[in-house]
């Protein structure tokens, strides 16, 4: 079993290598699953009633959700990317939300929502890739 230092700088060496040769569609997709992960995590800390971890994970949450939001391209994007950037905003805010309520179901909401944003990025990938 390794040690979780040695895990969280396996896992960021990992990321930095995938990052490294993606595409920006698969840039999003490799925050986009992080973000999923940190969620769950989210959830646990919640349920196990481990506030300060809670805190810490949420902000990491809203962090990723501020970068996937500060890529898109708005200029050139139109309706579709108007629609995504609000749709991260609302994600935050609920995220916000559920940091004071404590309610793991807003977390559920959250994942649900980047869970069909994620599809439809796989969407796009499929087509820019077949």
């Amino acid at each position: 079993m390794m040690n979780h230092e040695a895990y969280s700088s396996y896992h960021a060496t990992n990321l930095d290598a995938q990052v490294t040769r993606a595409s920006p569609i698969e840039l999003v997709l490799v925050l986009t699953d992080g973000l999923l992960e940190e969620l769950a995590r989210a959830r646990g800390h919640i349920e196990g009633k481990r506030y300060e971890l809670k805190a810490k994970s949420l902000n990491k949450c809203t962090d990723i959700i501020n970068g996937l939001s500060s890529s898109l391209d708005f200029d050139n994007g139109g309706e579709v990317v108007a629609n995504l950037g609000r749709l991260y905003d609302y994600c935050a805010g609920r995220l916000y939300t559920a940091g004071v309520s404590l309610d793991p179901a807003i977390i559920d909401e959250v994942t649900s929502l980047l869970t069909t944003i994620k599809k439809g990025w796989l969407g796009v990938q499929a087509k820019t890739n077949g």
